[in-house]
């Protein structure tokens, strides 16, 4: 302590203090009283460094616990709770082991999160990649077949297009998880919404020769944004088209009430099994019932848009008799 400068000066001052007063005390009055004067002051230096000493200790700890807690030792609890400025200072760092505990168990799950992202993406592209490596080997023959040339030729290109599709898709929803997607505010049309929505299954619902109908009054609106809603809303379609069975039939309908905006889709397809229903909205994850080609994304994907435009989205469902989506676009986030 007493090689810190400040310290030096702060001692000197003291001691510089203490002799023109002994000497003045005792040219003024007495001998004795400059003795009292002198004994005084050395009691009061004494106490002064006494109490500094204890001040250094206290910072020293905390300097301790600074070095601890910046190696991830987020354990130490350093607050005393009395009265002062050291105290002060040992909740707020007390507050800030807490933030930077949290923050470093944040980052641990987006690490875990990453983890299993680049897993689960390895294995899907996986499938694809080998059917694809094996077409091409047989398209080396050069005895093959024109036919079959041009069957397996098809066969990667299909597979090329699964994989544009699936990459596109997880960047879509790895932005969306990671909150840089930047969400439009505007006024919108939930017939003019669903006109454009509807355009890319109409193809598949025709084959399948399912009928659509949509009812709502062409007022009902929400504020959200128009592209990614719209996405959401193809996604859901194209599960309703893929699991109602030939000749069946899917319905929307919306409505708007002083809370929110309302849109129910339904089929009367096969159903998603009840011990499905929570995982449904869950990444890369397959019910009993998904078909051969499903990855787990589409519904995914609706989930995240619709939840960061603060909305709300839940399924029903009853196996043999179809199911319905309920979405809902609040007024007001409180």
């Amino acid at each position: 302590m007493l090689r810190n400068k400040e310290i030096q000066f702060f001692l000197l001052a003291l001691v510089a203090i203490m002799l023109l007063a002994t000497i003045a005390t005792f040219f003024l009055l007495s001998g004795l009283a400059a003795t009292m004067v002198f004994l005084t002051s050395v009691l009061l230096i004494g106490c002064s460094l006494f109490f500094t000493k204890w001040r250094y200790r206290e910072i020293e700890k905390l300097s301790g616990y600074l070095r601890k807690i910046s190696s991830g030792d987020y354990s130490l609890d350093v607050r005393d709770n009395y009265e002062g400025e050291l105290s002060i200072l040992k909740s707020d760092i007390y507050k800030v082991t807490l933030m930077l505990s949290e923050h470093h168990s944040l980052l641990q799950q987006d690490k875990v999160k990453l983890t299993n992202a680049i897993s689960d993406i390895s294995h899907q592209l996986k499938t694809p990649l080998t059917s694809m490596m094996v077409m091409a080997d047989l398209l080396g023959d050069t005895k093959l077949e024109e036919a079959k040339r041009e069957e397996f030729t098809n066969n990667i290109r299909v597979q090329l297009e699964r994989i544009e599709w699936l990459v596109s898709s997880l960047l879509k929803l790895s932005k969306i998880d990671a909150g840089t997607v930047p969400f439009k505010r505007d006024p919108i049309l939930l017939s003019d919404l669903l006109e454009q929505a509807i355009q890319p299954v109409l193809v598949p619902m025709d084959i399948k020769q399912q009928t659509l109908n949509v009812t709502g009054e062409k007022e009902v609106s929400f504020i959200g944004d128009f592209n990614w809603t719209t996405e959401a809303i193809i996604n859901i379609l194209k599960n309703c088209v893929e699991h109602t069975q030939e000749g069946g039939e899917i319905s929307i309908s919306f409505t708007e009430n002083a809370l929110f905006t309302e849109l129910i889709i339904s089929d009367n397809g096969k159903g998603i099994p009840k011990e499905d229903l929570p995982y449904i909205f869950k990444r890369f994850y397959r019910g009993k019932n998904a078909g051969e080609d499903s990855v787990g994304i589409g519904l995914a994907m609706a989930h995240s848009i619709i939840k960061s435009q603060h909305g709300d989205i839940e399924v029903k469902s009853e196996i043999g008799k179809g199911t319905t989506f309920i979405i809902k676009f609040y007024k007001q986030v409180i």
